[in-house]
């Protein structure tokens, strides 16, 4: 039977079970379903991904934070951010986080994957990775020594520019930040235009890359609105799960492996209601423990991004959407040439640079808008402005995830120790300073009339670490949850199998021992590929 997304069975046997039809699982179920002999069930529990705005490249703004498209999870309030609640979004939907995120194609330093072997996970160093990232990728550029053409995944450059941009990365230059045009090559460091994962004015999410075109596999079954209760066991071997669709339960059997990729909150939340984490936790909830692992849903990392908000002279993005008349012109530009704003990812520019100056590697990213709106995904100011965020790239502040309680629908608790470390302090004040050394410079200084957020009353240290407190939001990271290792902490080994179990492994960002220098999304696709290569190869 072809690929479906109806009711299911009562119950059916599957070689292969993967849950989660997001970044991760989507490339999963390309690649294992490849062989006929292969019998592949992918769930997802979100809806197809039909919703319009999904593809259209800055529909973000209409897809996060809807229920339709979104997990909606919200953090507990956290004392590092002054007591706040962030909004966490997620995909629920085919393709998951790469149908609602920013569209940035970001891998991340060669030194963080070199540092993941350094670890113990031997065959994770940059020069082991690097292949898989190639195999997805149909860049635009064509194909050189770090890049690859003809995979599932395209990346192109921006289709939308403006000078206050171009001041930017100027200005950039002008402080010291060399140019760098592929700043996923040789050398991450330096300032330049992002790449997104779009093709032609569209979305190219791993559901429309990998999924889409083999639905008519005859050994792939599809089932959306799916949603995963717990795993199922035969003593410490999963042997498949059950599920929710429809308002009923149903029942699925993996012969070979059960694959958890439901992204750094989902994993370890089925995990734990499987009977896998700390004994303490699912003993406070009457679940049996199958096998007591005390790092699932720790070691949980983010990058908070500190936004700066600088109005200007310069007209910006702000300007082109303030009025119904401007955004109908918006959308004829696009509707007619798949060009203007609407093909904007997230941010336009990005600098990889050093807080300071000893630091031996960059350590914080800019993410450069030439729009502005009090929160990401939120109406655009009603003058002309600019954000200008920066995050800690590799933060030791980490936090946690658990569930709270037995019911597989209540979204766990999410704890995210936002600057609870103390070294995470200096680089957040490092941080603006070198945000307004750039706003500073002589090519951008004549276009800014003043900084709006968080404003030039915030000037010591002590200040400018509360303006980062106040004035910081989550860039949609989550990682790490049931991080790849040896130590006690450890979830997975280095082939992505769960530890003191059979028949299960996690491929998702939630592996991540420590999370990448920069986005996660291309580093999660590059997952899955090795993470399938290690399971084609494990017979």
């Amino acid at each position: 039977m072809a690929a479906t997304a109806t009711d299911s069975p009562e119950q059916e046997s599957y070689d292969f079970i993967i849950i989660g039809a997001g970044s991760a699982g989507c490339v999963l179920a390309n690649r294992l379903s490849a062989d006929p002999k292969h019998r592949v069930l992918l769930l997802e529990a979100g809806t197809v991904d039909t919703n319009p705005w999904i593809h259209v490249p800055v529909g973000y703004f209409k897809t996060m934070h809807n229920p339709g498209t979104d997990w909606c999870f919200m953090t507990e309030s956290d004392k590092g951010i002054n007591g706040r609640s962030l909004q966490w979004p997620r995909g629920k939907v085919l393709g998951g986080c790469s149908s609602i995120n920013g569209l940035l194609y970001v891998r991340g330093q060669a030194e963080d994957y070199d540092r993941w072997q350094a670890l113990g996970n031997s065959g994770w160093s940059y020069d082991d990775v690097l292949p898989y990232f190639k195999k997805s990728e149909d860049n635009e550029r064509g194909a050189d020594a770090f890049h690859g053409s003809g995979g599932p995944l395209k990346v192109s450059d921006l289709r939308l520019r403006r000078p206050i941009a171009d001041y930017f990365i100027e200005a950039a230059e002008q402080i010291g930040i060399p140019r760098n045009t592929d700043y996923n090559g040789a050398t991450q460091e330096g300032v330049d235009y992002f790449q997104q994962t779009a093709h032609q004015g569209f979305r190219w999410s791993t559901a429309r890359g990998f999924l889409h075109p083999i639905l008519k596999r005859p050994n792939l079954e599809v089932r959306v609105k799916a949603h995963t209760k717990r795993i199922l066991f035969d003593g410490r071997r999963a042997s498949g799960i059950e599920y929710l669709q429809n308002g009923k339960t149903y029942t699925a059997r993996a012969k070979r492996e059960v694959i958890l990729a439901a992204g750094a909150i989902g994993s370890p939340q089925i995990l734990q209601l499987s009977g896998i984490g700390a004994r303490p936790l699912l003993d406070k909830h009457q679940i049996p423990v199958i096998h007591a692992l005390p790092g699932v849903g720790q070691n949980l990392q983010d990058h908070l991004q500190i936004r700066l908000v600088f109005k200007t002279s310069q007209r910006t993005l702000n300007d082109e959407v303030n009025s119904y008349i401007k955004q109908l012109k918006v959308g004829l530009q696009y509707l007619f040439n798949r060009t203007g704003p609407l093909t904007l990812a997230a941010s336009q520019i990005t600098v990889f640079t050093r807080s300071n100056p000893s630091i031996a590697r960059p350590d914080i990213q800019f993410h450069m808008q030439p729009l502005s709106a009090d929160k990401p995904g939120e109406g655009a100011h009603k003058f002309s402005a600019f954000t200008s965020s920066v995050c800690n790239l590799r933060p030791y502040s980490a936090g946690h995830l658990e569930i709270k309680s037995r019911d597989p629908l209540q979204h766990p608790a999410i704890h995210p120790n936002y600057l609870s470390d103390e070294r995470d302090h200096q680089v957040a004040i490092d941080s603006i300073k070198v945000a307004r050394r750039i706003a500073e410079a002589p090519a951008l200084a004549p276009h800014i009339l003043d900084e709006y957020v968080p404003g030039r009353q915030f000037q010591s240290d002590a200040e400018l670490l509360d303006a980062a407190r106040q004035h910081s939001q989550t860039i949609y990271h989550p990682s790490s949850t049931c991080k790849m290792g040896n130590d006690a902490m450890a979830v997975v080994d280095h082939q992505l199998k769960v530890h003191g179990v059979e028949g299960l492994r996690v491929i998702d960002a939630s592996i991540m021992p420590e999370i990448v220098s920069g986005n996660t999304n291309a580093p999660t696709i590059m997952i899955a590929e090795k993470g399938a290569d290690m399971i084609l190869g494990s017979r």
